[in-house]
């Protein structure tokens, strides 16, 4: 006599891979890149952060000297830092660690005070401030004029009312 088992479900093969991030974070993240940047670089990691009307990028890099390896630079209200990481080539090692060039551009927030830039690097981390002033542009009224049908078509022809 033959015994029934319960029914098991199978579970799907795509539970098994891992999850994909949302839409809108995928499309932050490939607009944030600049459109010189390949998909295999290695792009730096940053945190932002606006207080008490000063602007502060952290980003991560560890293992490089700030020194020879560190470039940052504005222009046109663009923050751009670039760094490099030399491989040691050391035989019977193995390695997880990314090396080459790395590289950011982040658009500097309305008000940012480019020409006072303080930059300073502890633990791996790179710390770029400077102070933001709230953005100088009046609100400006436009007047709104009435115009008739007639006088709508007649400007539409060429002939005058």
């Amino acid at each position: 006599m033959s015994t029934l088992s319960p029914h098991r479900q199978r579970q799907s093969w795509l539970s098994n891979l891992p999850a994909m991030p949302d839409w809108p974070d995928l499309m932050a993240r490939l607009e944030s890149m600049p459109p010189w940047t390949s998909l295999e670089g290695h792009m730096i990691r940053v945190e932002e952060d606006v207080e008490s009307g000063r602007y502060t990028l952290r980003a991560e890099l560890p293992g490089v000297d700030p020194t020879k390896d560190v470039d940052v630079s504005v222009r046109d209200g663009q923050l751009t830092i670039k760094a490099e990481r030399s491989e040691e080539k050391k035989e019977g090692t193995r390695s997880e660690f990314r090396y080459g060039s790395f590289y950011r551009s982040i658009p500097l927030p309305a008000g940012a005070k480019e020409d006072d830039i303080d930059a300073t690097y502890t633990d791996g981390i790179l710390t770029v401030s400077m102070p933001i002033t709230e953005p100088q542009t009046a609100e400006k009224h436009i007047e709104v004029h009435q115009v008739t049908a007639h006088q709508s078509k007649a400007k539409v022809t060429g002939k005058k009312s």
